[in-house]
């Protein structure tokens, strides 16, 4: 079901939470977690959600937290690596259908199609036509992917250039996250205003068939819950504790091009 934009433009304040209330939250959250996919198998639904965002911005620690103790058989991680001289000479969006959740299945995209809108786009791995067909498909495909009965959400996590630059900075450091750390990661601060600029086109073209959720995500702990929150909300599964899950509309939030100008998303 499609959500109109909030016409409150949520402030940039963002409380912090301790460890403790942290793991307690997402502890609890977890399990509701586990009741949803007791639905979503029993009925046969198909879940897609998508990751998206700056580099660093917290894909890989969010996406973790959600299927963390969810079943595998039924639970897929997506996050597909540089396209095969195969893939550059088919249809693009051929190697994500292949990934499209099966009946009972709750499927993750880390990254996904909007590659195409984002890091191809700037780094120049696209041509421009190339570029120009996929914002005029993505709401075809989109809408013949929801049309087909998957529940298909997507997230974009949001965060400022000084915390990208500390995250990035932070990763080469630590010797366990070096790998982190690719040439493209690199180039991404130096590069912020073209993402920028590649962002608000993606969100203005598309954004109406299947709209887009943006996620404040300087402070993870409350990034990870916030998403988690709202996820669990928009999906129906018996025994739900609504009032555990109610969203935190100052955290995640619908996209709306008025909040380009508040300060909402980081520019």
């Amino acid at each position: 079901m499609k959500m109109k934009a909030s016409s409150k433009i949520p402030t940039p304040e963002v409380s912090a939470i301790s460890r403790d209330d942290y793991e307690q939250n997402l502890h609890l959250l977890q399990i509701e977690l586990v009741k949803l996919q007791k639905h979503f198998i029993c009925c046969n639904d198909r879940i897609l959600v998508i990751f998206e965002g700056r580099d660093a911005s917290g894909k890989d620690g969010t996406i973790k937290r959600i299927v963390e103790h969810l079943s595998p058989r039924e639970t897929r991680v997506v996050a597909l690596g540089k396209p095969s001289d195969r893939d550059r000479g088919s249809w693009y969006f051929q190697r994500y259908a292949a990934e499209l959740p099966a009946s009972g299945e709750f499927t993750l995209f880390n990254r996904s199609w909007y590659n195409r809108a984002g890091v191809e786009h700037v780094m120049g791995f696209c041509t421009d036509d190339e570029h120009k067909e996929f914002m005029a498909s993505v709401p075809e495909f989109e809408g013949m992917l929801v049309r087909s009965g998957i529940s298909l959400i997507k997230y974009y996590l949001d965060i400022t250039k000084e915390e990208q630059r500390r995250r990035i900075e932070s990763r080469r450091r630590d010797p366990l996250k070096q790998w982190k750390v690719s040439p493209i990661d690199e180039q991404a601060v130096s590069l912020w205003k073209k993402y920028s600029k590649a962002r608000n086109e993606m969100f203005a073209r598309t954004n109406d068939v299947v709209p887009w959720n943006l996620v404040r995500a300087d402070d993870k702990r409350v990034a990870r819950i916030g998403v988690i929150k709202d996820l669990l909300s928009r999906l129906h599964y018996a025994g739900k504790d609504a009032e555990l899950v109610r969203p935190n509309p100052e955290i995640v939030f619908p996209y709306a091009e008025e909040h380009l100008l508040s300060g909402a998303i980081a520019e």
